[in-house]
């Protein structure tokens, strides 16, 4: 779904707004810019605080959210492709958040930024209001992000740069090709439906999805490369963004423990289980 008169429209909205937008770099000069997130490795069982403020993030495994590992992929694939210059991968966090950086560049990142936040959580609005400004100094063709994080699940953050940049986005994405001469991007996604294709006009803004790509391993000579590059670290007010909570953590609890399973002797007790216990039937 191409819109027509994009250039149009996106001239009368920035007469109006006074926003910079972006456009496009033509051929292989285009840059990408992965977000990348640090959360509780998808292998440790997560605990809730005893005070029920969180979840305990002390002495836990950390690492790179899966799907931006993906995403992350994605970007270094276009590149390898000669469809892009240069990825750049981008972290909103504390300090902490370099340890992820360092194996985006170890896994073929060009460069990386980590926009110092503090270590008060930050929430999607505000994560996209950085990298809208973030978009605006770097100037990326390309925008990729995981579709959500697995501590959170939000699933915002795509959506929410793509309405602030009033860029086209193409979420979940399960296919991604780039046409570098027409300056499109044709993205394939699952639906309920089956598979739905849309066609981008760059700069985009894409999300991935489980089954787009298997993301790499950092070897161990680029593990160590890595440590020895600079990263760019800036902070939301050098960005001109502020930082405002717009919502509040009131209680995180557990999911209850389900019960144990028994075993029946006949369908008719089975059915009795199911009426008078379960009430399902």
């Amino acid at each position: 779904m191409r819109k027509r008169g994009r250039e149009e429209e996106r001239e009368r909205s920035e007469a109006k707004t006074g926003h910079q937008l972006v456009r496009a770099r033509s051929g292989s000069e285009m840059k990408v810019m992965v977000a990348v997130k640090r959360v509780v490795d998808y292998a440790v069982k997560i605990r809730v605080k005893p005070d029920k403020s969180g979840v305990e993030t002390s002495n836990v495994k950390m690492s790179m959210n899966p799907f931006c590992e993906i995403a992350l992929e994605e970007a270094l694939r276009i590149r390898e492709a000669g469809a892009a210059a240069e990825v750049v991968a981008v972290s909103v966090g504390p300090a902490q958040c370099v340890d992820t950086l360092r194996t985006a560049l170890a896994m073929g990142a060009d460069r990386a930024v980590h926009v110092d936040a503090g270590a008060a959580p930050v929430l999607p609005l505000s994560v996209a209001k950085i990298l809208k400004a973030l978009v605006q100094v770097e100037q990326p063709g390309l925008l990729i992000l995981g579709k959500q994080a697995i501590d959170d699940d939000c699933n915002q953050t795509g959506q929410m740069i793509a309405g602030l940049l009033r860029w086209p986005q193409g979420t979940f994405a399960s296919k991604v090709v780039l046409d570098k001469e027409k300056q499109v991007a044709t993205v394939e996604r699952e639906v309920d439906g089956g598979i739905e294709t849309l066609s981008l006009d760059l700069p985009a803004v894409i999300t991935t999805d489980l089954r787009l790509n298997q993301p790499r391993y950092a070897t161990l000579p680029n593990i160590m490369k890595a440590k020895s590059k600079v990263i760019k670290k800036v902070t939301p007010a050098e960005l001109n963004v502020e930082l405002k909570p717009d919502l509040e953590v009131v209680q995180v609890t557990e999911p209850p423990k389900r019960k144990a399973g028994v075993i029946v002797s006949s369908v008719d007790e089975l059915i009795h289980k199911l009426k008078n216990e379960a009430r399902i039937l």
